[in-house]
């Protein structure tokens, strides 16, 4: 095979990848979670994309050219090429490691109980997840994890539009999964534990929730909504609730924060 061949055989394998992952460039992003997931995942294909396209290239230039050698001869020392590789290598790596690091370092993708010490200032919505089998319950704390909720729901998590959010998420008989795909947000449920997510959510919009372990008979059918609306009408909704004097003023009946 001519070098003009193999490099017309590279560039079809460049545009090959480049229209498989163009649905991946293209995504639209809800939530400051799933911007950082769907960031991160992009600036790996920019390396991982070269790579395959250089390696695949050799592979199958090396396979057409030396298809009729019977009696191949061994690889030559080549000291240089080793170095060269190694370094690019550990250059790769170390992209990888701090673009990684970056987005899981971030509270919307890896929240913890450290983060409780910034949200008097940020003063952003708590609601505390509780799983059980086989459903949800929502318990809106307002601005303090102790005491009594502010409304209480099941199955459907009402969520303001643009302001920070902070979901605690327990058990209250084995372990569950809280899922969120349209947000990015995915946790496990612990009894008497909680994880923590931390979340913007962009655009206004109802997303599909479920719960991604397998939790016994009833687990396909626990499934539940998250509906984000505008600020003024989940302050709204919120004053209509504790005013009822209904499920929202009913106590939370999970423990303090950890």
């Amino acid at each position: 095979m001519t070098r003009k061949r193999a490099g017309l055989v590279a560039l079809f394998g460049a545009a090959l990848l480049a229209l498989a992952v163009e649905p991946a460039a293209a995504q639209t992003t809800d939530s400051a979670t799933e911007t950082l997931i769907w960031g991160l995942n992009q600036n790996l294909l920019y390396v991982a994309i070269p790579i395959t396209v250089l390696v695949e290239g050799i592979l199958i230039y090396t396979v057409w050219r030396f298809r009729n050698q019977e009696d191949p001869l061994p690889t030559q020392e080549n000291r240089r090429l080793e170095i060269t590789w190694t370094i690019a290598t550990a250059i790769i790596l170390l992209f990888v490691g701090v673009a990684s690091y970056q987005v899981m370092a971030s509270p919307y993708v890896t929240a913890s109980a450290a983060d409780q010490a910034q949200l008097s200032d940020e003063n952003p919505e708590l609601v505390t997840v509780e799983a059980q089998r086989y459903g949800w319950t929502f318990y809106h704390n307002e601005s303090s994890w102790d005491g009594e909720a502010a409304a209480t729901t099941t199955g459907t998590l009402k969520l303001p539009a643009n302001q920070d959010i902070v979901l605690r998420i327990t058990s209250v008989d084995w372990l569950h999964a809280f899922h969120v795909p349209g947000l990015g947000l995915k946790s496990d449920a612990f009894p008497g534990q909680y994880n923590r997510l931390r979340t913007n959510v962009n655009n206004p919009g109802t997303y599909q929730l479920y719960c991604a372990e397998y939790c016994g008979s009833g687990h396909s059918n626990m499934l539940g909504t998250v509906e984000v609306v505008p600020q003024d009408e989940y302050d709204q909704w919120l004053s209509e609730q504790q005013s009822s004097g209904g499920s929202g003023g009913a106590q939370n009946n999970s423990t303090s924060s950890n």
